[in-house]
């Protein structure tokens, strides 16, 4: 994929760890970004951050709901508890486009105990609120947002979902421009193992003391035929 073919991505969310530590990889890889914020000024500032710490990034920073709008691509990095609000938010600028939810239902206290909605997962769940035009794909459950916001080659595997083949293609390239392996899940309502899971690695972080214990498939995979 060359520079002119990149689509635009807006991480909404884009101020926070995981959207930032995002945003900054697709940077350093040559996207196009919008930074999403319910503050537009925050959204700025973490922009101009950016364009300061990455040579030539081209990013910019928006209100969430503009940021939709000028993206090709959206991605959705926002706590639990504010997936549906930012979700109502931004519903109608993402109608027809590609929406990649990385939200994990994460609910405190008890973080290292599995919570999933009553949806089955915030997947699905994200999929009802956007309605049918959407297509809502899901990734990223499963890295830490540290380990992102570093160079280093992060040794760990992230799970896609999603329902429509062909576009969740580019939820694939998402995950090799932010330099991680990214392996098809099968169907979104799949999404619920990942979700999860990131309980347990959470439980596995503090147990064993680990910096951000992640997931590694092992055995020989071979890539489907194209088609």
């Amino acid at each position: 994929m060359n520079e002119a073919t990149f689509p635009v991505v807006a991480v909404i969310g884009g101020t926070g760890n995981l959207g930032h530590a995002l945003a900054r990889r697709w940077a350093q890889a040559g996207y196009t970004l919008v930074l999403g914020s319910r503050d537009s000024v925050r959204a700025d500032a973490a922009a101009t951050a950016m364009r300061d710490a990455v040579p030539n990034a081209r990013v910019r920073g928006l209100t969430n709901r503009d940021a939709a709008l000028a993206a090709d691509i959206v991605v959705l990095a926002v706590p639990y508890a504010s997936q549906e609000a930012t979700l109502d938010e931004i519903r109608d600028a993402v109608q027809g486009k590609l929406v990649v939810d990385t939200t994990v239902p994460l609910v405190p206290p008890k973080v290292m105990r599995v919570q999933l909605p009553p949806e089955g997962s915030a997947a699905v769940r994200a999929q009802g609120l956007l309605g049918p035009a959407v297509t809502v794909a899901s990734a990223f459950h499963s890295t830490a947002a540290h380990r992102l916001e570093t160079d280093d080659t992060i040794d760990c595997d992230v799970l896609v979902f999603g329902d429509s083949g062909k576009r969740v293609i580019a939820s694939w390239e998402l995950v090799s421009a932010a330099r991680l392996r990214g392996l098809h899940g099968g169907a979104l309502a799949n999404s619920a193992a990942a979700e999860a899971l990131t309980s347990v690695l959470i439980f596995i972080n503090k147990h064993y003391t680990a910096d951000g214990a992640g997931i590694r498939i092992t055995g020989k995979l071979i890539p489907p035929a194209p088609g």
